[in-house]
């Protein structure tokens, strides 16, 4: 089986930025898209950056078990779908995953042999709380809540394959493509 890349971070530390400068860098990669009942964002595209549910079409999929992990947060469901993987599966190529904290760890319980975490770390709070700010995405009361989360996910940190703090953007990305180009070597 392909190689489940399985990427994760608090809020704001850069995980999607890194995501996407990892699949330019392996355009063969395939990207898995979570799915979410949070409201589509102006720029988002649904199918592309998220499979936009309502709350009624999420719940059959976890009652129909169609979802490989999910979790309710900050008010929204977000859960990764089976037929992400059995699209890897069927494409036989690797697939980058970008999840929360507990999203991951519960990818590699079911994937253990096939998938590797790496969880990204912010420099230290007040950088992640400022390119919190900087989004301009959520309201102060969103991002006092995302942060309320953080010392779960940096305390789970631990439970991931590989650790990278994310101070310098550049570096960060090289470190990751680093774990991800040993892994595809790995299986070929």
């Amino acid at each position: 089986m392909p190689k489940l890349i399985v990427l994760s971070a608090p809020s704001g530390s850069g995980k999607t930025t890194i995501a996407r400068e990892i699949l330019k860098r392996h355009p063969g990669m395939l990207f898995s898209v979570s799915a979410t009942t949070r409201p589509k964002r102006e720029f988002e595209v649904d199918g592309k950056d998220y499979f936009f549910l309502t709350l009624e079409q999420f719940e059959k999929r976890i009652e129909e078990d169609l979802l490989i992990e999910w979790e309710e947060i900050y008010g929204h469901y977000y859960g990764t779908l089976k037929s992400e993987v059995d699209r890897a599966r069927g494409n036989r190529k690797p697939m980058l995953f970008d999840v929360d904290v507990k999203g991951a760890l519960s990818i590699k319980r079911q994937y253990p042999h096939d998938s590797i975490l790496v969880f990204i770390k912010p420099p230290n709070l007040e950088a992640l709380t400022e390119r919190l700010k900087k989004r301009k995405t959520e309201s102060a009361q969103t991002i006092r809540r995302r942060m309320e989360r953080v010392p779960m996910e940096v305390e789970r940190a631990g439970e991931f394959d590989f650790c990278v703090v994310n101070d310098d953007l550049d570096k960060a990305v090289i470190a990751v493509d680093d774990v991800i180009t040993n892994a595809i070597a790995a299986v070929a």
